[in-house]
């Protein structure tokens, strides 16, 4: 098992998630707004649209565990409760594609990513 690099991204990631969800039903948060905005980071897809280099780089910038985890720090030391709901959204949404697969984009294709090649 510790010689199979995806079997432990993909058990990490799957940990990732479930301490992520139990962190969410900690706060309390609505579901509703937990399944409106789940999906949310795909939007930065649209850089596709004019090119696979911007596509590729909007992408992973929602899409990289940097700007939620700065997201929750600034929740806590800002006091300012909607953070952590929508970080642990954000990151549960992350944690989500990377288990399926969806790793960060090369700029050679959208289905290169650092995790594999998708056929």
């Amino acid at each position: 098992m510790l010689t199979r690099p995806s079997l432990l991204l993909h058990i990490e990631e799957a940990t990732l998630l479930i301490l992520t969800l139990f962190a969410y039903q900690h706060l309390h948060a609505s579901w509703l707004l937990f399944a409106i905005l789940f999906l949310t980071p795909d939007v930065f897809m649209l850089g596709y649209l004019a090119n696979t280099r911007l596509g590729a780089a909007t992408y992973n910038l929602a899409h990289t565990l940097t700007l939620p985890f700065a997201l929750l720090l600034a929740g806590y030391i800002e006091h300012w409760p909607p953070a952590p709901t929508i970080a642990l959204i954000w990151i549960a949404h992350i944690t989500f594609d990377r288990l399926l697969g969806y790793g960060l984009k090369y700029p050679t294709f959208f289905k290169d990513t650092h995790l594999q090649h998708i056929p």
